[in-house]
């Protein structure tokens, strides 16, 4: 490809008469770097060969460059910068020139039932059909039918059954994979089941996926055989609002007080001091804004340390093994930087129709189309399975009425339209694993959290003595899974696990740039209030302040039998891509614009091999951790002074003498809380543990400071979330 550009020099130049400047000359000297050539106007300069010439001096000079095959123009540096600048020469002057190099590419097209994959790795086709190569890289593809097909050969750049290449600089080599027969494609997959389990991020649940590996490199070999993972840096810490830094660390409870995960916190989790910053993510505010939300909600932990807790594979063992053995992705996000609502109606319909909040009386319920309409209009079965309503006085109600005011179907008029028409669409779970087991499921399945019964894996959003508990909702997912694996309907169907949205907890990867769905391309909900307006509120033009991102990151696994074994996706995908693979499987349309930007999920599957044909044993969901809400924080005495959260007095603490610690909690125990005891130096007389009785708010107990220290830090843990506290010693 041929590349001109049209280079004028202009310099700042000295003065001087018509007639001396006629006798007197410049020399311009050009410099490139990369392929192509410089020609001036007036001739003088066609570089390379002739890179320097002269001029009389109050002449302009324009430069041309033209890249050779292979090559781009990249820019001007000297005498000029960027596309063109304009020259008078009075004196000597200095341009360079840069060509840089375009890439190599190769380009897959299949026809029939087949894969096409690249040494050294980059193609694999269908899914990466496009791929970059350094020039000069020697590749070979392989082509390998779907049981059932056959491979005809290659076309394009290759012919016959073998195909070897050379990368050439700026070149795009297209080769066509032929198959014959009919080979197992994404219509092997007759039932798609999905579940979006509620406020999780991904470093909280699957950030320490690699350690899981390595304790367990005899099962997974993504320990040894070179697996990428972004998973959760040694170093990730948020500072609280002492100006401590908090450094991510396995959480001890199974039970946690809510952070909130709405529009304000998001942004402010992103970019704690430039919340409106579209390109600068310091994701630092995770901490402070769940600090500041449990202080408002009148939670334990005003500091916000529940934040930066995550689980490990000993703690949600079955869901380590599963995503482990089948498949995830370590680049899949939530829709929408905001709470649950919105993000469960792009699972939907794939917009939230410019709402961030939930919606009200006055809002009313969406109109757009959501994928059941398309399903249901297209002869496509289906059906939303929801877990019976919990009532006030502890009966289940089953009825499709109770069914369908757990469904977030409710948020669009087609769901008051299907209750009216067609109310048996909806079931119960029950129903779900007895269509599992008699072969009788929908083609499409959506499985509602179970909410209501505390069985969704929510944080908690009071301070009760039987919250919901991570480990209950992963063992109440087992079952439906493993129900499926266990089941005449395994053999042609794909369980789709996420998380609605990251629940307020710390994740490292700042959300990514997105397609808006549609024409409402701005929130129309945010709020003006009496404490200040909503972030973004009026802002109409800064990309962040829109639906051009995607929310945080959020957990996935994929369990079919055709999913490829202990298989990582680095694929940017929001989980709207669960829609595009209904759509690409069933010839559906896409509901908007998002939906149709998404992966169709097919990189997951090796239809070929069916890798799963015979399901793994999984762990059961162990059960092993307390349910604990209570966090150490500041305590506000009857007279007005505020104690830390540890206090220890006298401050300073004598060297060799006595001193009282003291635990505190921001209000009274609602349950007896065990806080497990650390100093930074040996204190012998520290006990363990210290135990802070149901309606207390304190405990005390002496220590003898020791000596030959400045400093002594008492660290107090409940439930895994560590607060300390530090004085000098004199």
């Amino acid at each position: 490809m041929l590349l001109a550009f049209l280079i004028v020099l202009t310099a700042c130049g000295g003065g001087g008469s018509t007639s001396s400047s006629s006798s007197q000359q410049a020399q311009i000297t050009v410099t490139t770097t990369g392929s192509g050539t410089v020609t001036s106007s007036p001739g003088g300069i066609n570089c390379p060969g002739t890179c320097t010439a002269s001029f009389n001096v109050g002449t302009t000079v324009a430069l041309s460059a033209t890249a050779a095959s292979g090559f781009q123009f990249a820019g001007f540096g000297g005498a000029c910068s960027g596309q063109s600048c304009k020259v008078l020469l009075s004196g000597n002057q200095s341009v360079s020139v840069t060509f840089s190099s375009l890439p190599a590419q190769v380009s897959v097209t299949v026809s029939g039932s087949g894969t096409v994959t690249s040494a050294p790795a980059g193609i694999n086709c269908p899914g990466t059909c496009t791929a970059p190569f350094a020039n000069g890289t020697a590749i070979t593809l392989t082509a390998t039918p779907a049981a059932g097909a056959n491979f005809t050969g290659f076309s394009g750049a290759c012919t016959g059954t073998a195909c070897q290449l050379t990368a050439a600089r700026g070149q795009t080599l297209s080769v066509s994979a032929n198959f014959s027969g009919q080979g197992q494609n994404i219509t092997a997959i007759n039932h798609i089941i999905v579940l979006l389990q509620e406020n999780r991020s991904f470093d909280e649940y699957f950030g320490h996926l690699p350690d899981y590996w390595q304790a367990n490199k005899n099962i997974f070999p993504q320990a040894t055989n070179g697996t990428t993972f972004e998973g959760e840096p040694a170093n990730a810490a948020n500072v609280d609002q002492n100006g401590d830094s908090i450094t991510a660390y396995n959480i001890g409870t199974a039970c946690t007080e809510n952070p909130s995960p709405s529009w304000n916190e998001d942004h402010v989790d992103r970019n704690m001091k430039d919340s409106t910053n579209p390109t600068i993510a310091t994701m630092d505010g995770f901490v402070h804004a769940a600090g500041k939300d449990a202080a408002g909600f009148g939670f334990y932990d005003v500091l916000g340390h529940r934040a930066m807790g995550y689980y490990d594979g000993t703690q949600l063992n079955y869901y380590y093994f599963m995503a482990s053995s089948f498949a995830t992705s370590d680049n899949w996000f939530s829709p929408v930087m905001t709470r649950t609502q919105p993000n469960r109606m792009y699972l939907y319909a794939a917009t939230s129709a410019g709402h961030v909040y939930p919606l009200t009386q006055n809002s009313g319920q969406l109109t757009n189309q959501t994928i059941f309409q398309v399903l249901q209009n297209n002869g496509i079965s289906w059906k939303i399975y929801a877990h019976p309503l919990v009532k006030s006085d502890g009966t289940q109600c089953s009825t499709p009425s109770c069914l369908y005011q757990q469904s977030y179907l409710n948020q669009f008029t087609y769901g008051q339209f299907v209750i009216n028409n067609m109310p048996n669409q909806f079931a119960t779970t029950s129903q779900l694993l007895s269509d599992m087991q008699n072969g009788t499921l929908p083609q499409v399945a959506f499985i509602e959290p179970a909410s209501n019964a505390a069985l969704d894996e929510h944080s908690s959003d009071d301070d009760v003595t039987d919250p919901p508990n991570v480990q209950s909702g992963a063992a109440y997912v087992s079952n439906m899974i493993n129900t499926l694996m266990n089941s005449v309907s395994w053999k042609d169907s794909a369980f789709i696990l996420s998380f609605d949205e990251f629940g307020g907890f710390y994740d490292h990867v700042p959300p990514q740039p997105a397609r808006p769905p549609d024409a409402i391309q701005f929130p129309i909900d945010l709020q003006t209030k009496s404490t200040g307006n909503d972030i973004c509120y009026g802002n109409t033009t800064n990309l962040i302040c829109g639906f051009f991102f995607t929310g945080f990151r959020v957990p996935l696994i994929v369990i079919s039998p055709f999913t490829k074994k202990n298989y990582v996706s680095h694929t940017l995908a929001d989980y709207t891509a669960i829609l595009k693979l209904i759509e690409t499987r069933f010839n559906l349309p896409s509901l908007t614009a998002r939906d149709q930007a998404q992966p169709d999920m097919t990189e997951f599957f090796d239809f070929a091999n069916v890798p799963w044909k015979t399901p793994p044993t999984p762990p059961q969901q162990a059960r092993n951790l307390p349910c604990v809400l209570e966090t150490l924080g500041p305590f506000v005495t009857p007279s007005g002074t505020i104690l830390p959260p540890v206090s220890i007095s006298p401050n300073p603490a004598p060297a060799g003498g006595q001193a009282t610690v003291t635990l505190n909690l921001t209000k009274n125990a609602i349950q007896s809380a065990t806080v497990y005891l650390s100093s930074d130096s040996p204190v012998a007389s520290l006990p363990a543990t210290e135990t802070i009785a149901t309606g207390a708010q304190n405990v005390s107990f002496n220590i003898t400071v020791p000596t030959g220290i400045t400093s002594l830090t008492i660290t107090g843990t409940i439930g895994g979330i560590p607060v300390s506290g530090t004085v000098p010693v004199q």
